[in-house]
């Protein structure tokens, strides 16, 4: 007997996991949100710049630099020529590409703006989307610090534009070259130490959730979690432990006084430039009058080798809801 032919499947309407539908409010929100931010990077003489969705994987280059796989985290497919393209992971990565195209009729330093959707391959959860908006302002082809102290400025102007009172945020900023500095004096220098170097990071990065023992042990032998699972640590001594957690936690005092305390363990080449540079900055937004939004924090890092000088990001102060 010849079996019945199945029935074809119902199509079902759904979204794939970590997108979402947006709606007229959602979307006026956002636009609106990106045209008080527009109006500030240009009144700071930024300019705008557009870049497409995708680009060729090999220019994109590595998603994080931590990763095995160097497209992992990436939506990528391959054209008819048989050249790989990727959705952008961020906007920064085009920028790369856009000015070394561009390079001979770019001004010098360039200062410019973009806002748009980038994509993450990557497993969804609270808060984490495989498509979400960035909006980008980046300067290009200067080393100064005055360069990074008006980044910090604009993101101070930025978050009074969006209706964030004054004293309701705080710019924090600090300099991988001083802690890079210390590593080095601790015997983690050099590329064959670079993993090393990243557990490190990683670590002082979780500062805020693990407190001073949790990352002391994860800069030591290694941590075990609530739920039983072990996390290798760097395998630092007590006495590097002891320098590292010195040069990152949080300190209280002004912002020259904190520079101060900075500079008493940066005994290296690296380190005082770094060191260097944070007093620069440190002068240059007290003299503008942003001394009291823009503040020093040495437990600001990153958890990534790419940083290479000052770091900074924005803290709210108030009381959010998701």
């Amino acid at each position: 007997m010849a079996e019945k032919p199945k029935k074809p499947q119902k199509l079902k309407a759904r979204l794939p996991r970590g997108l979402e539908d947006r709606g007229p409010a959602a979307i006026a929100a956002t636009r609106q949100m990106v045209e008080e931010i527009r109006e500030v990077f240009e009144r700071y003489g930024f300019e705008p710049v557009e870049t497409p969705a995708m680009e060729y994987t090999d220019a994109l280059g590595k998603f994080l630099p931590d990763q095995d796989r160097p497209n992992e985290g990436v939506f990528s497919f391959q054209d008819d020529d048989e050249q790989w393209i990727s959705l952008r992971y961020d906007l920064t990565a085009p920028l790369a590409r856009y000015v070394a195209e561009n390079f001979d009729s770019l001004p010098k330093p360039y200062r410019s703006y973009r806002a748009g959707y980038v994509y993450r391959n990557e497993k969804p959860g609270p808060g984490r989307f495989r498509q979400f908006m960035q909006f980008d302002a980046d300067t290009v082809g200067s080393a100064s610090p005055a360069a990074d102290a008006e980044m910090c400025m604009m993101a101070a102007d930025t978050m009074e534009a969006l209706g964030i009172p004054r004293g309701s945020y705080v710019v924090k900023v600090n300099n991988r070259k001083v802690l890079d500095g210390v590593m080095e004096s601790v015997g983690i220098g050099g590329e064959d130490k670079a993993g090393q170097r990243l557990t490190v990071l990683r670590a002082i990065d979780k500062f805020d959730r693990l407190g001073e023992e949790g990352v002391r042990a994860l800069l030591g032998g290694g941590r075990k979690d609530e739920s039983g699972d072990f996390t290798k640590g760097a395998g630092l001594e007590d006495d590097g432990i002891s320098r590292v957690l010195a040069s990152t936690r949080p300190m209280t005092g002004t912002n020259e006084e904190i520079v101060t305390k900075l500079m008493l363990g940066a005994n290296s080449e690296i380190g005082n430039e770094g060191i260097n540079e944070l007093t620069a900055i440190s002068q240059l937004v007290a003299a503008s009058d942003y001394g009291d939004r823009i503040r020093i924090d040495p437990s600001v890092v990153r958890g990534l080798e790419y940083y290479t000088g000052p770091v900074y990001e924005v803290e709210l102060l108030l009381e959010t809801q998701d």
